[in-house]
Order: C-alpha cells, then structure tokens, then sequence
C-alpha cells in the first residue's frame, strides 16, 4: 500500500472523528476531548484514533468509554465521507502525548531553577531589551543592508 493513500486516509479519519466528536455527538460524558492525530493499518481494515481529554483521570476514562460507544456513530460518519471498499474499524486511545510534554516542561523549568512565575517577570526586562536593539538597526537604512545575495553595493546604480 503507498503510504501516502495511508496518510490522506489517516488524515480523514482525524478530520471526520474530530467534526463529528465536536458537533454531532450528543453524549454528555463527551467534553474537553480533542482529537490530536489518526494511524490506519496498512490493509486500512481499522484505524486508532489519538484523543486527548482534559480533566481528571476518572473523567477520562468516563470520556474514553462513551467514545467508544459512539465509535459506531462516528464510523457511519466516516462511510459518508470516504468513497471506499472497507471503512476502518475505530479504536479510541488516550493521547499520553500532551500530559508528557508538560511534565517535561515542568522538569526542565525545575532543574534550570525557574519557577512558574519567573517568566513573567524576566518579562519586562527582555521587552526593555528588545527595544533598545530596534533602536540600533533603524539606524541602518535599507540601502547599506542589502539582502540575502551579499552586501549592498553602493557604487552600482539603482535602476
């Protein structure tokens, strides 16, 4: 199978589950869920669909349950919109993905000695120093730069 028939696939699945998740699903265990990516099989016989789900981890499992009640409701969905043989089978999977990267970030700010509340205020100060380097470049004016092919040369005649 070409991979890129695998990758529009895929695409559509993510479009189709994430408009269908967001405007036709009536469940009310259903919110705060955002659809993040689609991997389909490469006979496309079935199809993970990558959510993630704001809230507390019994949320979402209360979340991720009623999704795969309605996995049925978004594959009809999914028919309508592909012109295919076969329409993948959906398997709804927790994202851990977004939840990592901010623990990540978290690390990172830690073991550099931030604290959440030091980017705020180093703010100002990087604002202070943005400015005096604007001050210095609007002193060169637009012929003496020149571009990305070398240096403005000021014996040529402009034409």
């Amino acid at each position: 199978m070409k991979t890129h028939r695998l990758a529009r696939v895929a695409e559509a699945v993510r479009e189709v589950a994430s408009e269908t998740i967001l405007f036709e699903v009536r469940d009310p265990r259903v919110k705060f869920v955002t659809v993040t990516r689609a991997e389909v099989s490469g006979d496309l016989q079935h199809a993970k669909v990558y959510v993630s789900v704001m809230g507390t981890p019994g949320e979402q499992q209360k979340t991720l349950k009623a999704l795969r009640h309605a996995a049925g409701f978004v594959q009809s969905k999914l028919g309508d919109r592909l012109q295919m043989r076969f329409i993948p089978a959906l398997t709804f999977v927790l994202d851990e993905g977004v939840k990592k990267s901010i623990e990540v970030t978290r690390l990172i700010n830690e073991a550099l000695g931030k604290t959440p509340g030091a980017a705020t205020e180093a703010a100002p100060e990087a604002a202070a120093e943005g400015q005096e380097g604007t001050e210095e470049r609007a002193e060169d004016s637009p012929q003496d730069v020149g571009s990305a092919d070398g240096p403005a040369d000021k014996d040529r005649a402009e034409p």
